[in-house]
């Protein structure tokens, strides 16, 4: 790539970063080319799995291109994503998570060992989806650019790998549950916060923000707001330096636009498109990198072996693992008016420096060197690439794509209420344990931490229904933000 014409100093003045939820790159993006165009890394011809125990040997990738609802809701139930999940899908079962690299043998034999809602079809583990069944992802993807070498942070679930998107560290923490309030590892919104921005951060969301999971953010709750102000924002010109966008993870009036299986990946596209026309209609558009990505695969197929990564050194010794591997690859889109169309964004190599891929720590990377906010957070992101060689236009010169069309796509009743009447998946149930612990209007913040980190938690049992649980976590923001 023409390193020396990038450089996101002179060119970007706002990031904004949009994280939906538990895909992999094969599963969303791997057939956005086909297989070996460019060197694109998509899912191969004959991409399989075995079945240990099945009545036939491997299960094949395969896709249902019939448009109908039930098509867009693959896989359904929610796959595995613990740690031990994830190691058995990137090792095989009984697999030893020595083996370099990976064979990524373990996803169907995870997939159909799951309890929670059975039956577990072992096809719908190895699903993937097609550019026509995803245009707008698919449209911005091939108009600006796609990163097919993105990892999550970690083989880990969501708030271990939304850690690292704010932190460059889980805090030493493999899984969501059992949570171990107060979270209190120093943010990449910290840091803004510290060297006095003149537009700051702001993180926008839908219905409840998982980066309140992170207790310093709780000292900043005026920088938290909805989804409509982002729009409002980026319409009159006001959008901060930085913007983290977080998707509905509830169903109520509207459905789930998170893609977090089984939630429709339509309603994501409806709010990608969103985000995308927002951006490119506003007065910061010209100065404007936007990254769409996910937190973690969530058990999806994907081909591609995740290398050995760097510790970011906060080890916790009775953890079994060191944070020393990245996690499944996830889907990437970078979109700024610098970057040539049809961009597959692959690490640059650098002299003496190890190559490694991308991951959520990029974020914080690109973030430091575009805001001058000092050196690393952790190792990890000393370590990571940051996005500059992205920028390869001189200018903001890229027209290939206008505003994109919302796909009509609403939801019925029944589906609304079905959504509602679920059981939680196991986001959804972090994100309800969350709320309990969040502290009250009249909240001595300081204090409220120091009796969490003292042990004195509010234990709330998980309610039957999303719904329930989502009635609950109104209530809770509603005093707070």
């Amino acid at each position: 790539m023409g390193a020396a014409m990038a450089g996101l100093q002179s060119k970007i003045r706002n990031i904004v970063v949009l994280m939906l939820e538990n895909r992999s790159f094969d599963s969303i993006l791997g057939r956005l080319y086909p297989p070996g165009e460019r060197g694109f890394d998509g899912i191969p011809d004959g991409a399989s799995n075995p079945w240990t125990g099945g009545p036939g040997d491997r299960v094949a990738a395969w896709n249902d291109d019939t448009l109908v609802r039930g098509s867009m809701t693959v896989p359904s139930p929610d796959p595995g994503e613990y740690f031990a999940d994830i190691t058995t899908q990137i090792f095989g079962l009984g697999g030893a998570d020595t083996q370099v690299p990976p064979p990524m043998s373990g996803f169907i034999d995870n997939y159909v060992r799951q309890t929670k809602e059975p039956p577990y079809d072992p096809k719908a583990i190895m699903h993937y989806y097609t550019a026509a069944q995803l245009p707008v992802l698919s449209a911005i993807a091939k108009a600006y650019a796609v990163c097919d070498q993105w990892h999550a942070s970690a083989p880990n679930q969501t708030w271990p790998n939304r850690f690292f998107t704010h932190c460059a560290t889980a805090g030493g923490y493999v899984n969501n549950s059992p949570p171990h309030f107060p979270y209190m590892m120093t943010t990449i919104f910290d840091r803004i916060s510290w060297a006095g921005l003149a537009n700051g951060w702001r993180v926008y969301f839908h219905d409840m923000p998982q980066a309140l999971t992170l207790a310093h953010l709780w000292r900043h709750r005026d920088c938290f707001s909805l989804f409509d102000d982002f729009l409002d924002d980026a319409a009159k010109g006001l959008l901060p330096c930085y913007s983290f966008i977080e998707p509905r993870y509830f169903a109520d009036l509207q459905m789930p636009n998170d893609q977090h299986p089984p939630h429709d990946v339509v309603y994501a596209e409806q709010l990608i498109a969103k985000v995308y026309n927002a951006l490119r209609q506003s007065p910061n558009w010209n100065t404007t990198l936007l990254v769409i990505t996910y937190d973690e695969h969530g058990g999806c197929f994907d081909h591609a072996p995740p290398p050995a990564a760097v510790p970011p050194g906060d080890h916790r010794p009775h953890e079994a693992f060191a944070f020393d591997r990245y996690g499944v690859r996830v889907p990437a889109v970078l979109v700024s008016p610098y970057i040539r169309p049809g961009t597959i964004l692959r690490p640059p190599p650098a002299a003496g420096v190890p190559l490694y891929p991308y991951d959520h720590t990029s974020i914080i990377a690109t973030l430091r060197k575009c805001f001058n906010l000092g050196g690393p957070l952790t190792a990890r992101d000393a370590a990571a690439p940051d996005l500059d060689a992205v920028l390869e236009l001189d200018g903001p010169t890229n027209f290939e794509l206008g505003t994109i069309a919302v796909p009509d796509y609403q939801p019925t009743q029944q589906d609304l209420q079905n959504a509602i009447g679920r059981p939680l998946t196991e986001m959804q149930q972090g994100l309800h344990a969350l709320a309990a612990v969040l502290p009250g209007p009249g909240d001595d913040i300081e204090a409220h931490i120091a009796q969490l980190a003292a042990g004195v938690l509010t234990a709330l049992p998980v309610p039957p229904t999303a719904g329930e649980a989502f009635d609950f976590i109104k209530q809770k923001l509603a005093a707070i933000i």
